[in-house]
């Protein structure tokens, strides 16, 4: 089982960039799928999760209104689109794969993790 985020990036304060995180080796269609990130020196945090269906979405306060999730169930992969980015948002972004169907934001409910890509947001 693989999740594969994207390549981050670096972008400048205000731009926008979409990491996608495509699954391999199993179907996670009846899984909730979410997106953490990790700043340097700081502890992994959520950011944003999708249901199974991609009916009900759940956002970190910090990128409410900024970030979109979602998910394309038949191509076994989740995307999360990011606005607005601002130098705070520069941090190892991962998708992980929930242990049931609906999204949390403790990252021990995620099962499966990718390996994290970097974006980073110049001022």
């Amino acid at each position: 089982v693989q999740l594969q985020a994207s390549r981050g990036g670096l972008v400048q304060a205000g731009g926008s960039l979409r990491l996608s995180c495509a699954a391999s080796g199993r179907t996670f269609s009846n899984n909730a799928m979410g997106w953490f990130r990790q700043a340097l020196g700081k502890e992994r945090v959520f950011v944003s999760g999708i249901s199974w269906k991609g009916g009900s979405t759940l956002y970190a306060d910090s990128v409410k209104g900024r970030f979109t999730i979602s998910r394309d169930i038949s191509k076994n992969m989740v995307y999360l689109q990011m606005n607005n980015l601002t130098p705070e948002d520069t941090a190892v972004y991962f998708c992980a794969a929930h242990r049931s169907s609906y999204p949390g934001q403790l990252d021990r409910e995620y099962r499966y993790w990718g390996q994290g890509t970097q974006v980073t947001v110049s001022s």
